[in-house]
């Protein structure tokens, strides 16, 4: 009975394979490390196996891991995708392999430094030269731009896959910004937790030692001459298809993630621009690609890089990773002269083959190209050209005529790489074990005068059967990558020496991630203000219909007054000509909540909480992305709402739902976010925004006044409102007056939503931040609040309740709030002048640019 079930998974695979599969060895038996895989499976169960898959997946999105796909119109990326099914390869076998790799970086290496160097291979006929100068990965700016190191190519990716003779072949490059490291350890994170049973009877080995050496290798590219060197990554922005990997490794290898206007060339050094002035940066590790760098040299149109960075790089001021340039290497025509390359540079053969790749640019090619096209796969050499790789066997004979002609037209910018049948390894597609075309991609980055290759990488399998399109923008699904043995690995540990100081060294806030955090902060609260305030209205809506007369709704008008004024979504219910909205407010009121389109919506303040938050990914951990992703869900539900949603009890419950996730967002962030700028920042985006909106409620209600039964709702209300309802009671029962709640709103100092202990805490958020020179003095953000809070707690509350006789104006308490209102708004100014445009003059800006010389030394 249990040998039967044992089989069945494996056996009912094997049926499905219809070419040569990862699981059977040469002589078609299957091989031991995949054996002890299907013996696992089988005791997990398929049920089991399907339900741990979908856990991966939650845990996944929990984590905030994510791809962009390119024209998707989603405020987050797509989920990443992971196979529960791990890629298997053993160890004896990953040594050959990992020997072939590093005799191709090396091969690499020596190509870029003669590309860019004596130019020997174009010379002796190795390489043609219109597949070197007319690609647009070469750039004759780089020409001087090196590394202070033996090896230029200092990281390096390759896709491999096993061809039809069993061995691993090179299938591309990937050598200016190579993607994918982080994912592979993501994978083994994840994978590691849900399914950590799958390793009985195998060892797997770690991925932490090729992140080590990596940054030993960064670190030491800063020299000696600094106790403290400034290391940051590079990423072009969160639309980037792989931001959640940028974020993720600045965060692993503790480097400082900062977009290109981050960074500015002064004196011949680059510069961060931060919270505390400007700081020199070292190393830079970028995720932009070359010709995105430098707009001064390269492409002018660039608003990702950075101006003035290769003069940098050419006075040895700044180390780049890689350095701009390398992606000449990534041509698909070099595959096509690798061999003849290795034999001239190391004169060795090369020990991986790469697949079989004719480039157009030669007659004789050329005619093999067009006379075997059927058999064929057409690609651009230059990966930056979009075009999408053509089968030659799905084409008509139109379109084989049509690609013929466009080939001829420029022979030289195509490749033809043969179509072969690549090995298949079990994949979880539909709740069965399949075969699906693989690729692995390798990583191996400089190790002194050697590579070291990652025991591991990211494989990604094919979506469709048949087809070899395995890139995650075409639906391709990811793999952790096992290298597998019997016994226990050792692998030395890498360590990075540095000063007993550093442990203490402060890292210093781009003033970019500083201003999303602020206005994270904004934008949550003002999400939150909106949703307390439209629950409580339709609260009073509800009130009003089942147990109100005409007298007790009348409070009712001013509320959904206060609505338009605290939204700024003008006209709304001030619009006099427009008199059905106060007898029906639903439209207006679901308008407001779900318009994607109205600015000042629950949907537009989510919808910008949101790109704010991934914004700056690199600050939250796994819990604070747990209600993120619980505060997207809802977003969903509200920006598309069903027919069900234009109920208002339906309303009230999703507004509930994003009210306390954002509650719980709230707690997460005071509980575990450093106390530096960044938190201060954006706990005074929330304080000022949530002044603003308290004081343009109460301006709202009472800056005229209404009838006594009337007011004593809107007393009510904006009680609620603050969360003082209760406390309000326990001291004066039901007895509602106005003079009672003002003295409690403005003054109580121990009340988290008072004004006074609001106004106190953004004073002491705003003490906290660096301050812009050396000196004790207030700036004017402090002076601003100071001000705004002498005006409230000096305020005489028994005077802010007189009004006018003939217009009901309350003159004093209007005009109060009118003043602090505009004192708040002041200190959105200074701070935006201050620590992210920078536009105050800063001493500690001009110490640094003035006395660099002198800091060398």
């Amino acid at each position: 009975m249990i040998t039967e079930v044992k089989d069945s998974l494996l056996k009912a695979y094997i049926g499905e394979i219809e070419s040569y599969d990862e699981i059977l060895d040469a002589s078609q038996q299957v091989k031991p490390y995949w054996k002890k895989m299907f013996d696992t499976l089988e005791k997990l169960g398929m049920e089991q196996l399907v339900v741990r898959s979908q856990e991966l997946t939650n845990k996944l999105r929990e984590n905030g891991v994510t791809y962009n796909v390119y024209g998707s119109s989603e405020v987050s990326a797509r989920p990443w995708q992971l196979d529960p099914i791990p890629f298997l390869l053993e160890k004896s076998e990953w040594d050959l392999i990992s020997e072939g790799l590093k005799q191709r970086a090396v091969v690499l290496d020596l190509m870029l430094k003669d590309i860019y160097g004596p130019q020997r291979l174009v010379k002796e006929g190795i390489l043609p030269p219109e597949l070197i100068y007319e690609n647009s990965g070469f750039f004759r700016p780089c020409m001087d731009v090196k590394l202070a190191s033996e090896k230029q190519l200092l990281l390096y990716a390759v896709d491999v896959a096993r061809g039809p003779d069993g061995r691993m072949w090179v299938v591309d490059n990937r050598t200016q910004a190579p993607s994918g490291s982080g994912y592979a350890l993501e994978n083994r994170t994840v994978m590691s937790a849900i399914l950590p049973e799958l390793t009985t009877g195998m060892t797997v080995n770690r991925l932490s030692p090729f992140f080590k050496t990596f940054h030993k290798e960064v670190t030491a590219l800063t020299g000696k001459s600094r106790e403290h060197p400034t290391i940051v990554y590079l990423t072009p922005g969160s639309g980037n298809e792989t931001y959640f990997e940028h974020a993720y490794l600045a965060s692993y290898l503790g480097y400082t993630l900062v977009h290109g206007d981050d960074l500015v060339v002064r004196d011949g050094f680059v510069w961060l621009r931060s919270i505390d002035g400007l700081e020199k940066v070292d190393v830079i590790i970028r995720r932009v690609d070359d010709d995105w760098c430098d707009p001064l040299e390269l492409r002018e149109d660039s608003r990702l890089g950075i101006p003035g960075l290769l003069q940098a790089m050419r006075s040895g001021n700044v180390a780049v990773v890689n350095t701009p340039g390398a992606g000449v290497l990534e041509n698909s025509g070099l595959l096509a002269f690798m061999a003849a390359a290795c034999r001239f540079l190391l004169k060795e053969e090369l020990i991986l083959p790469s697949i079989a790749t004719w480039w157009c640019g030669h007659t004789h090619e050329l005619n093999y190209v067009i006379e075997n096209l059927p058999q064929l796969i057409i690609k651009k050499a230059n990966r930056k050209q979009v075009f999408r790789s053509v089968y030659g066997r799905l084409l008509t004979p139109e379109q084989r005529t049509d690609l013929i002609q466009q080939i001829l037209l420029a022979p030289h910018e195509y490749v033809a790489q043969e179509e072969i049948g690549l090995s298949t390894t079990p994949a979880l597609v539909n709740g069965k074990l399949v075969p699906r075309l693989a690729a692995l991609r390798a990583y191996l980055v400089a190790n002194g005068d050697d590579y070291m290759v990652m025991q591991g990488g990211l494989t990604r399998s094919s979506a469709v059967q048949g087809r070899f399109e395995v890139s995650h923008q075409h639906g391709g699904c990811s793999k952790d990558t096992w290298i597998v043995s019997d016994t226990e690995i050792t692998q030395k540990e890498i360590r990075v020496e540095m000063p007993k100081e550093s442990v203490h060294h402060h890292t210093s806030l781009p003033s970019r991630s500083a201003e999303n955090l602020f206005w994270v902060g904004r934008y949550a609260e003002r999400t939150m203000s909106t949703t307390k305030y439209i629950k409580l209205l339709i609260n009073a809506l509800h009130e009003s219909v089942k147990f109100g007369n005409a007298s007790k709704s009348e409070h009712i008008e001013v509320l959904l007054k206060g609505l338009t004024h605290l939204t700024l979504t003008y006209p709304g219910f001030l619009d006099e000509e427009k008199t059905e909205l106060l007898i029906n407010p639903y439209p207006e009121i679901h308008k407001i909540v779900h318009d994607l389109k109205v600015l000042g919506s629950v949907a537009s303040s989510t919808e910008a909480f949101l790109r704010g938050v991934i914004s700056v990914s690199d600050k939250w951990n796994h819990d604070t992305w747990r209600a993120i992703y619980s505060i997207e869900n809802t977003f969903k539900k509200i920006k598309r709402p069903d027919d069900t949603f234009s109920n208002s009890n339906t309303m009230q419950k999703v507004l509930d739902k994003l009210h306390a996730r954002l509650f719980t967002f709230y707690g997460i962030v005071a509980d575990t976010m450093p106390r530096d700028g960044g938190f201060y920042l954006f706990e005074s985006g929330k304080l000022i925004e949530r002044i603003l909106l308290k004081i343009s409620t109460i301006r709202a209600c009472f800056s005229f006044k209404n009838d006594s039964h009337i007011e004593n709702e809107l007393i009510e209300a904006v009680l609620i409102n603050h969360h003082l309802l209760i406390h309000y009671r326990q001291l004066y029962k039901s007895n509602f007056n106005l003079e009672a709640m003002l003295d409690m709103i403005f003054l109580e100092t121990k009340l988290p939503y008072s004004l006074a202990f609001q106004l106190d805490e953004l004073g002491r958020c705003l003490s906290e931040l660096p301050k812009p020179s050396h000196t004790e003095r207030l700036n004017l953000a402090q002076k601003a609040v100071l001000q705004a809070t002498m005006k409230i707690k000096l305020a005489d509350v028994s005077q802010m309740v007189i009004f006018e006789q003939d217009t009901l104006y309350r003159e004093n308490l209007d005009g109060l709030l009118a003043e602090v209102f505009d004192l708040i708004l002041s200190v959105n100014n200074s701070l935006t002048n201050l620590y992210f445009t920078h536009t105050e003059i800063q001493h500690s800006f001009l110490s640094s640019t003035e006395n660099s010389s002198q800091n060398e030394i």
